[in-house]
């Protein structure tokens, strides 16, 4: 991940854009950093923003350093937008496209918004919403139409697991995915396999069946714990919980994979 050290650059200031109408000045926000990846966050490679602030603290997170706003450096989107345009051929001829990631983005809608439309619009790139969706009630329908592809993390079916993974209730990730479905918006839902919290039988099969149901998710990602964030949790003086545990077994992801595959999804 790369982090933001570098200096402002002049710009050519662009034509009006929803948040800076509604302002009368350029939008800014808190970002952590920005970076490029190729198949980890949406199709083909990427520029990913990652913006700071997040009100899940979420047991396995491997970005604990992105919880808190104030932790990110105020940015405004035009500097965002100037760096993303340097690989903008580059994305193109990967079959990529712009993710706005965190953290929890629509911590911070209005600055998400604004990337999302001139990400789309003045780029031309293939646009992804990185979320848990428990803002989703924030992500008014303007911004979602600037929304090619939501990334959905639907940690758990279980509500008690939910809270227990990420401190916060799983109804409003549940009412986001649905009215994503009413949209016609296209989801991958990613699901996080973790040995003794969410590898249960009953609640892989739940959010199989939940995620089935929806009709819009186009591909499931069943994602192995891991503990490549500890050492950050360890900066930040907090206690990893999860540290004697292991990834899961190759055969329990397939087997997994095989319960979403057996709903009619395409599991990876």
């Amino acid at each position: 991940m790369t982090t933001l050290t570098r200096r402002p650059r002049a710009v050519v200031a662009p034509a009006a854009t929803p948040a800076a109408a509604a302002t009368h000045r350029a939008a800014e926000g808190s970002v952590h950093s920005w970076d490029l990846s190729t198949g980890v966050d949406g199709p083909g490679s990427r520029f990913v923003t990652f913006l700071s602030g997040c009100p899940l603290t979420c047991l396995y997170c491997h970005n604990p350093d992105t919880w808190r706003m104030r932790s990110g450096r105020r940015t405004s989107a035009d500097e965002v937008i100037a760096e993303a345009r340097k690989y903008t051929t580059f994305i193109a001829a990967a079959g990529g496209g712009a993710t706005i990631s965190g953290g929890e983005p629509l911590l911070q809608p209005v600055f998400a918004g604004e990337l999302l439309h001139r990400m789309k619009h003045e780029l031309g790139l293939h646009t992804a919403l990185d979320t848990s969706g428990f803002l989703g009630a924030r992500a008014t329908d303007a911004l979602l139409r600037d929304v090619d592809l939501v990334l959905l993390d639907l940690k758990s079916w279980h509500p008690d697991t939910y809270r227990k993974v990420t401190g916060r209730p799983l109804r409003p990730t549940l009412d986001f995915a649905r009215r994503l479905a009413d949209l016609g918006q296209t989801v991958w839902i990613r699901f996080v396999l973790v040995p003794g919290l969410t590898d249960d039988p009953a609640n892989i099969e739940g959010v199989a069946a939940f995620a089935a149901s929806l009709g819009n998710v186009s591909r499931v990602d069943v994602l192995p714990f891991h503990k490549l964030g500890e050492a950050k949790w360890q900066a930040l003086g907090r206690a990893f919980t999860l540290h004697d545990t292991p990834p899961p077994a190759a055969e329990a992801l397939a087997g997994a994979r095989a319960v979403f595959t057996a709903h009619g999804l395409h599991a990876v």
